[in-house]
């Protein structure tokens, strides 16, 4: 079975049609750039650009950088436009592709439920948190494999500022830092921040970062914690908002 996928990020929409057997892509995924302002117009079309790209037809899962209640509904949007919030992306999404059946789903949530099914989290049990590392921090925190949604986890206090503004790759990039100074004194003190918090059996690191986990992965220490690469890696999202559109 086949559900189309997009995942709408900071900096781009990426989609592709998903095969559900296997948990991954039927085929290459397509990306445009995230447009500057991230108004709800200019993102929808860019989504349509996407999907049109492959001329689907079929049911669409749509992921969202923020707080999405009832499949529908955005009640943040930290690195979209303001505008963004109190729409209903699912009727909006919905009619600028033609009447396509649309679910909406936090972006961080979509990775996690992806790689609890057929990643690095697969048969775990106990507390597992998924944290995607990109343009901002996403958290998705499962209870023996029960998502509890809309987490939010990046917007934790750390340092004075919202963590993602720390830990997030693009703080990394921003300032420069390298892989080691970047996951020693930013990583480490986020990760060990939640563990207080949430004392999880085990973290699974996903976004853009994921790729390159032994560049930084291994510089962090003192965590009790299990940390592993997300195996889905960055195309975990779009895995990830095919399954919840299948599911409706």
């Amino acid at each position: 079975m086949q559900i189309f996928g997009v995942d709408i990020g900071g900096s781009g929409i990426k989609g592709a049609p998903v095969d559900l057997d296997k948990g991954d892509l039927a085929q290459e995924r397509h990306k445009v750039l995230t447009p500057h302002p991230a108004t709800p117009d200019a993102v929808a079309d860019g989504v349509k650009q996407v999907i049109d790209h492959f001329g689907w037809t079929g049911p669409v899962g749509v992921t969202f950088p923020g707080v999405v209640t009832d499949g529908a509904t955005i009640r943040t949007a930290a690195n979209v436009d303001d505008s963004w919030i109190d729409t209903d992306a699912r009727a909006l999404l919905g009619d600028r592709l033609g009447g396509l059946p649309v679910t909406v789903v936090n972006d961080a949530d979509a990775a996690g439920v992806a790689e609890m099914h057929f990643g690095a989290g697969r048969d775990r049990r106990g507390t597992v948190i998924l944290l995607t590392l990109g343009t901002g921090i996403g958290s998705a925190l499962f209870v023996d494999g029960v998502l509890v949604p809309n987490t939010e986890l990046g917007h934790l206090e750390l340092d004075g500022h919202d963590a993602e503004k720390r830990a997030s790759s693009k703080a990394r990039e921003d300032h420069d830092m390298t892989w080691e100074h970047w996951a020693v004194h930013r990583v480490r003190k986020y990760l060990a921040h939640v563990e207080m918090l949430f004392s999880p059996e085990l973290f699974i690191i996903g976004g853009g970062v994921s790729r390159k986990s032994h560049k930084f992965l291994p510089c962090i220490e003192g965590i009790k914690a299990e940390i592993v690469p997300a195996q889905l890696q960055n195309n975990a999202g779009i895995v990830g908002a095919a399954m919840r559109a299948a599911e409706r």
